[in-house]
């Protein structure tokens, strides 16, 4: 719980940076909020949060990609949001190195991602064949339908409009946000699965990690 609310604080400090404090003029700010709710962190954290971020003692954040291959290949893309690029390079190169992989340079594994907006939606309570219509419009690529829940996808330039789309009808997000979608997966033995996910769980455990996104087949 303590890491999410790292990772949502420092995602609140970000979009205050691009777009101010007020969530009605800033979409990524709304976006950061609705998944503090979800993530049932405090509303009073919430506020902390921005206005830290909006003021003069805000802790200046870069958001920095990295790129890499893990264990068998297994290309992986670390988004980071960082007060020390020179700590957060070396951290991650350290996780690559000591699981047998290897940081890359920039563009030498992103080529194998698309970016897409991707809002997951409980199910219940919505039409969802006359909303799929609706929201071909907003820009919607591709919808599934899980047990209990509905993901939706957008490419990334239309993640804002998606984004208005829903809130014009109400349709309130379990969690949203821009994310890198592997154009090729690889499947792996157990064994090996193991070697990545260990790979991915210590860089998830790095406070300057946002998310980590990966080209290994989780289907199973």
């Amino acid at each position: 719980m303590a890491k999410t609310f790292t990772r949502i604080g420092r995602e609140i400090a970000l979009a205050v940076k691009s777009a101010g404090p007020n969530p009605e003029y800033n979409s990524r700010l709304r976006m950061a909020i609705q998944n503090a709710k979800s993530a049932n962190m405090p509303k009073a954290n919430v506020e902390s949060a921005i206005k830290k971020a909006s003021g003069k003692e805000a802790e200046n954040f870069q958001e920095v990609l990295y790129e890499g291959k893990g264990p068998h290949g297994i290309a992986i893309l670390v988004e980071t949001a960082t007060d020390n690029p020179t700590r957060t390079v070396a951290n991650v190169r350290m996780y690559f190195d000591r699981s047998g992989g290897a940081l890359g340079t920039s563009g030498s594994v992103a080529f194998l991602f698309d970016r897409k907006g991707v809002f997951k939606i409980k199910a219940e309570g919505h039409d969802w064949d006359e909303l799929e219509l609706e929201l071909i419009d907003a820009g919607l690529d591709e919808m599934k339908r899980e047990e209990d829940e509905v993901v939706l996808y957008s490419s990334f330039t239309d993640f804002g409009t998606m984004q208005t789309a829903l809130e014009e009808r109400n349709i309130e997000a379990v969690s949203a946000g821009l994310e890198w979608i592997p154009t090729n997966i690889k499947n792996l033995g157990d064994s090996e699965v193991e070697q990545v996910i260990k790979l991915i769980d210590r860089l998830e455990e790095d406070d300057d990690v946002l998310n980590v996104f990966h080209t290994m087949d989780m289907s199973e």
